[in-house]
């Protein structure tokens, strides 16, 4: 476990760099889509295709040192907790462990969805706020008055702040209520299948690149980028922080989960 800990410690030494790559990608994303809503010319959009397609290939550098310096972490805790909380063995063919094998490689996706649908509230939101000055104020469509950007501004910060009390709350809440009903063995067999099944996908995402536009290939592409970009860009880091965040808490709480936990296992 040291050498796993050095070796996390290794790639976070990097984390600015990482960090500055990953930003890249989902600023000429945006520019892309802004240049390509605002009506601009073919040339400035090719230009931001191409910025684009490198903001691709680099925040796919930086989530790939992410995720990895991500997993190392996370199987550094475990050793730690499973130490902590003084277990000789985690078998994976005893109930109490495979039931949280499940529970745990559930988890990463459940956040996902949950993730995702997020995504879509503080969208639909923003997209009837737009419609709305669209509709109330004079000269907004012909480019003679300015839009309210603060109101615009103010419903992405509330929605991106309420939205994520419920999947915080799941990644919290988890190995308390595991730890304290069903023990220490299951609540390592839930760290240890979300750490396994904690991945991401954004391949959809770049499906959009690809085939001329207007075209049905096209169309049905950025339909699927729709879906690639709460994947990409919300879902995936964020697996990132449940996978480690868990292990934290599970670690902090190991002396009390292996004295008072198991209260359902002692009752029958």
């Amino acid at each position: 476990m040291y050498g796993v800990a050095v070796a996390a410690l290794g790639m976070l030494s990097t984390i600015a760099t990482g960090l500055a790559i990953d930003a890249y990608g989902p600023i000429s994303d945006n520019a892309g889509g802004i240049a390509e809503m605002a009506g601009m010319s073919h040339r400035i959009r090719e230009r931001t295709d191409a910025l684009d397609a490198a903001g691709n290939t680099t925040a796919a550098i930086g989530k790939g040192f992410a995720i990895g310096s991500a997993a190392l972490v996370s199987l550094a805790l475990f050793g730690a907790f499973v130490s902590r909380a003084a277990i000789s063995t985690v078998d994976v063919l005893t109930p109490k462990v495979f039931i949280g094998l499940i529970v745990g490689a559930m988890l990463p996706y459940w956040f996902s969805a949950m993730t995702m649908k997020s995504v879509g509230s503080a969208a639909l939101k923003m997209v009837e706020e737009v419609r709305r000055q669209f509709n109330t104020i004079p000269g907004l469509m012909e480019g003679t008055t300015k839009p309210d950007y603060a109101t615009c501004v103010k419903i992405s910060t509330d929605a991106s702040i309420k939205e994520m009390i419920p999947p915080g709350a799941l990644v919290m809440l988890t190995p308390l209520i595991v730890g304290i009903l069903f023990g220490v063995e299951t609540l390592s067999g839930v760290l240890a299948g979300a750490l396994v099944s904690g991945v991401q996908a954004g391949a959809s995402e770049h499906a959009r690149t690809l085939g001329p536009k207007g075209s049905d290939p096209h169309k049905a592409a950025v339909i699927g980028d729709t879906i690639g970009d709460p994947l990409k860009d919300t879902s995936g880091p964020s697996l990132n922080i449940l996978i480690k965040l868990m292990a934290v808490e599970s670690l902090v709480f190991a002396p009390f989960f292996a004295t008072h936990g198991g209260i359902l296992f002692k009752l029958f």
